[in-house]
């Protein structure tokens, strides 16, 4: 069974930075705001005493982190269909489906991801909280791809910190709505939540840094002579919602998006035309560069055939 984990830390060169960025930066395997809820629940204390996650830390302060282990998951195992692109002993690769949630929320209690992993791997259960057993990352419900998760604590915490220090190269493929200016770029805008629409994010000033490079594969025209644009994209961030809210920002959002893109979709297909088509990291254990690709759907594939792109091209 997975134990409390704790560590102690007596600040030196440090005085003057916020706890919670300290805890963050100390233990690659905690982001910021997991060090922040510690720090509310009392398991992160200073000195002995429970502290503001604002608090500025001094020279000889002392520093004391329990990491509780995660709650039993009462989440019900669903032997729903996966497909498996790589398993081992650490870890599971898969391409999802769209239309299928990651993890349980709001209105989807099953049929998520995480029951069909309950099911694929019993031992899951607890592995980096309660809700999300082994999801390092998340793909948007109806977004299709390649997705890691981890089987054991070590594997989430070294998968963890990849993410954290933007080791993982994440490839994307989207058909964006008209032509790009330019068949190459960098967006380089931050992201942040909407400040009306707080659901939503949006290119905020306020917002954290995100950046999104991308190439343009091939335009497109419909019967209609309305151009498309089906790009090749690389996440050099991870905020919410990314790539779409950036190419909406561009005026160019991806094509049957219905948050960001327009209340009426010039052409109708099935879901937003987003796929997370390749994933490259490091094995957890033995330090191997991997790489997987997960293969345009079906649905995803039609859209482009209906746009008049060869079946050569579709297959590459």
């Amino acid at each position: 069974m997975t134990q409390e984990r704790c560590f102690t830390l007596t600040v030196t060169k440090a005085a003057g930075t916020r706890v919670d960025k300290l805890i963050a930066e100390t233990r690659r395997d905690l982001s910021r705001a997991a060090a922040q809820r510690l720090l509310a629940a009392g398991q992160a204390t200073v000195n002995g005493a429970t502290v503001r996650t604002s608090y500025k830390v001094r020279s000889g302060d002392v520093v004391r982190v329990c990491v509780p282990p995660p709650q039993e998951t009462h989440l019900r195992a669903e032997p729903l269909p996966l497909e498996i692109l790589y398993e081992d002993a650490d870890l599971v690769v898969l391409n999802k489906a769209a239309g299928m949630v990651v993890h349980p929320g709001a209105g989807n209690p099953d049929g998520t991801l995480v029951n069909a992993l309950l099911a694929h791997c019993p031992d899951l259960g607890g592995i980096g909280g309660k809700l999300r057993p082994g999801i390092v990352h998340r793909l948007d419900k109806d977004t299709s791809g390649v997705l890691v998760v981890a089987k054991n604590d070590r594997a989430i915490r070294s998968l963890q910190q990849q993410f954290k220090q933007r080791t993982v190269q994440k490839f994307y493929l989207a058909l964006l709505i008209g032509a790009l200016p330019r068949p190459e770029g960098l967006i380089d805008a931050p992201i942040g939540r909407h400040r009306v629409h707080r659901q939503r994010m949006a290119v905020n000033a306020r917002g954290r840094t995100a950046q999104t490079r991308y190439q343009q594969l091939h335009l497109l025209r419909d019967a209609q002579g309305r151009a498309y644009s089906l790009v090749r994209v690389r996440l050099l961030t991870g905020r919410t919602h990314q790539i779409r809210v950036h190419f909406a920002w561009l005026g160019h959002p991806v094509l049957g998006d219905q948050v960001y893109g327009p209340a009426r979709s010039p052409l109708p297909v099935p879901r937003q035309c987003l796929h997370a088509h390749q994933l490259t990291f490091t094995h957890p254990t033995d330090g191997r560069s991997l790489t997987f690709t997960a293969p345009l759907p079906a649905d995803f594939r039609a859209v482009l055939a209906e746009l008049g792109l060869p079946p050569d091209e579709l297959a590459r």
